[in-house]
């Protein structure tokens, strides 16, 4: 029987074809008009939206519930179990950082979270900073970016997107009176680095194209229109940040695109001073920093070190010819992320596609590592608020292991478990099973995937699977803990990671061999994956719902359109399909920076062409897609409307088989889904529901 029967007819947008011409290629878009032409000021007030689009979009909404209204009480029942996976009342272990320890807590029943501060010494004396829940009150949506409290500890800046759009306001709250300043900062990036003295902050703007294209300093008690600018950022081909050091310091600006990065330094014994150069950018050559005392730590790939090595240089003269190195480059074993404390270098690293934990004595020399032992598993390291720590924080968990949180000290290797995530309706670990496999690629290579099941779960090919995947940015995609997934593995779902290509799973090399030119690799890397699993009689073609969004979502649709027969369902979030035509509109927020990863088809011929082979939109065919659900955002700043929207219209257009392609667009949220926690869950529910109505499950 047909997952799916009686539905009705699904909407039909007009087609009001526009043409253009690159490189000599002509090609025709029936459905661009889908894009407001007013969508930067849209993503502010969605009120504005062009009628004749909303109610297109209202339309396949409706559609998606027709088609999905037999799941109503599974959704419920899933978005029940789900929840009672998670401890309500929860709250974070407090960092140390002066006379206080901070941290966060949700109330039972609150979809935000709650900033506090109880003593350094500890107690049961929780001081509320910030009530999340209270400050997104009756508000449709509500993302708040956190709270950095100043250093004198009595008061803390803290961020707020009420639209989805990723455009911050900034306010500042003092903690005596549990009210804000005047102080009221607009279109931010979403946080800001405190001067020592806590009379004023660095922030990043936002330009009206959504990119963090200047630097500025506030001084508390002026208006925003009287900040100093302290660095533009010419290129919008580049991100910009803003941080501080551990010892109050430095302030560093960070500028980046996804293969080469700059760093400008600002000492805050001038506030007034322009920041410092420290080593020009140079195309493909990355650097961060990490203050250490009287150096810097310096984490790059420069001179070939592909997979990272670790220099320093004094922090009074920190430009290139002054670095020595400090750790070695060595191939297969890629350093991802270095901290400095008063004593000890620590860094994390990925050694045979796992991670673990370096730490280095300043003064001897001496090295040891974090580690453990099951076949996959994923490790935090959450550092120290503090330069003069013997103490730092890591998380642990694995498929089947719920989070472990851990004090280390540097010293003496003594862990201290601190919490283990609480899993209130119950987990019994021994009852799942978690695996590592290797699917071979079309060029030989081996691809790993992670799996988690029931020992009872019969592997005769009868097993359905979700079979998850990304593959961009160097983004590695942990094996780690999931409640939600447990509603999917206890009806008997093999639940599945495909670590592709284009991430870093298994060195540099990993990712560089899924960008560019060599894109396609991320796409049959996943196909592999999902031979793989067939061969091996976890699951079946039939029985394989295939899950990615924003650039996993691009792979949802590479997938769809090169191996459709092998997949019973997809799911695509905030899918990053309409390739070619974005990377061709360098107003759109992401353009610029995201050309050295897919390349730049304005200048390039051969960019032109390479994108275009891939492109989901664009290499949409007469084929027999299966059921296909979609998730959108109206206010998406990464990830527009407008491509999984025009996407669904034209696989419709073509697809041979009588299966539905559903769009659900929250009209109210971002790229992030919704804000609140439970919020988000209801969403997870109606993913798990399309899953378990595909298979029949």
């Amino acid at each position: 029987m047909p997952a799916f029967k009686d539905l009705p007819t699904p909407p039909k947008p007009a087609k009001k074809p526009v043409t253009d011409t690159h490189h000599g290629v002509t090609r025709t878009d029936d459905y661009a008009w889908l894009k407001a032409d007013n969508w930067q000021a849209m993503f502010r007030d969605t009120s504005i939206l062009d009628p004749e689009i909303r109610s297109y979009l209202e339309a396949e909404n409706a559609y998606q519930e027709a088609a999905m209204a037999d799941t109503g009480d599974l959704r419920k029942t899933l978005f029940n179990e789900m929840k009672g996976r998670i401890k309500e009342d929860d709250s974070s272990v407090p960092m140390k950082d002066g006379a206080y320890a901070y941290g966060t807590l949700f109330v039972t029943g609150g979809e935000q979270a709650h900033y506090f501060r109880t003593p350094r010494s500890g107690g049961v004396l929780k001081e509320v900073l910030l009530n999340g829940d209270r400050e997104a009150d009756g508000k449709d949506y509500c993302r708040i970016s956190g709270l950095d409290h100043a250093p004198g500890h009595d008061k803390g800046i803290w961020g707020y997107d009420d639209t989805g759009s990723e455009f911050f306001t900034l306010k500042v709250r003092n903690f005596a009176t549990g009210q804000d300043l005047d102080d009221v900062i607009e279109n931010t990036g979403g946080g800001g680095a405190w001067a020592p003295d806590g009379q004023s902050f660095f922030y990043t703007m936002l330009d009206e194209n959504h990119r963090p294209s200047k630097v500025y300093h506030h001084i508390l008690g002026t208006q925003q229109s009287a900040d100093r600018l302290v660095y533009e950022e010419e290129d919008p081909g580049f991100f910009m940040g803003v941080g501080g050091s551990l010892l109050d310091d430095y302030i560093y600006i960070d500028i980046h695109d996804h293969e080469t990065s700059e760093y400008r330094i600002l000492s805050t014994k001038d506030l007034t001073a322009e920041p410092k150069l420290v080593a020009v950018r140079q195309t493909g050559i990355e650097y961060e920093m990490s203050e250490g005392g009287d150096v810097f730590f310096i984490l790059t790939n420069d001179d070939g070190a592909k997979d990272f090595k670790i220099m320093q240089a004094p922090v009074e003269s920190p430009s290139k010819e002054n670095w020595t190195e400090v750790v070695p480059h060595r191939p297969g074993t890629l350093i991802l992320s270095v901290s400095a404390y008063k004593h000890h270098l620590v860094w994390m690293e990925r050694h045979e596609g796992l991670p673990r934990i370096v730490i280095r004595d300043r003064l001897s020399g001496e090295d040891h590592a974090i580690a453990f032992d099951e076949e996959a598993y994923s490790l935090g390291f959450g550092g120290a608020l503090e330069y003069d720590t013997d103490w730092v924080r890591f998380s642990y968990s694995s498929m089947t292991t719920p989070t472990q949180l851990y004090d280390y000290n540097l010293y003496t290797r003594e862990r201290v478990l601190l919490k283990t995530q609480e899993v209130p309706s119950g987990h019994v670990i021994e009852n799942y099973l978690t695996r590592r496999v290797f699917a071979t690629a079309e060029d030989g290579q081996k691809v790993p995937v992670s799996l988690l099941y029931k020992k009872d779960t019969r592997l005769d090919g009868s097993a359905p699977c979700l079979l998850y995947g990304y593959g961009a940015y160097g983004i590695s995609i942990p094996a780690s803990f999931s409640t939600n997934a447990l509603s999917l593995v206890d009806r008997g779902f093999v639940y599945a990671i495909a670590h592709v290509r284009g991430g870093k799973d298994k060195g540099f090399a990993w990712y560089e061999h899924g960008k560019m030119q060599h894109k396609t690799n991320t796409f049959t890397d996943f196909i592999a994956a999902a031979n793989h699993l067939v061969a091996e009689n976890f699951t079946a073609y039939d029985r394989i719902i295939a899950e990615g969004g924003s650039a996993g979502g691009m792979l949802m649709g590479a997938i769809a359109n090169m191996a459709p027969e092998k997949f019973g369902g997809i799911i695509a979030a905030v899918p990053f399909v309409d390739v070619l035509n974005t990377m061709l509109d360098d107003t759109l927020p992401l353009t610029p920076p995201e050309w050295p990863e897919w390349g730049n088809p304005i200048e390039s011929a051969s960019d032109f062409r390479n994108i275009a082979s891939y492109s989901p939109y664009d290499n949409i065919a007469a084929k027999a897609y299966p059921p296909i659900l979609v998730l959108s955002g109206l206010t998406d700043p990464r990830v527009t409307y407008w491509e999984p929207t025009k996407w669904v219209a034209k696989l419709r257009d073509h697809s041979t088989s009588a299966d539905p392609i559903l769009l659900k667009t929250n009209m109210g949220a971002g790229h992030g889904g919704a804000s609140g926690r439970f919020q988000r869950l209801e969403e997870i529910a109606y993913e798990y529901a399309f899953a378990l109505k595909v298979t029949g499950k």
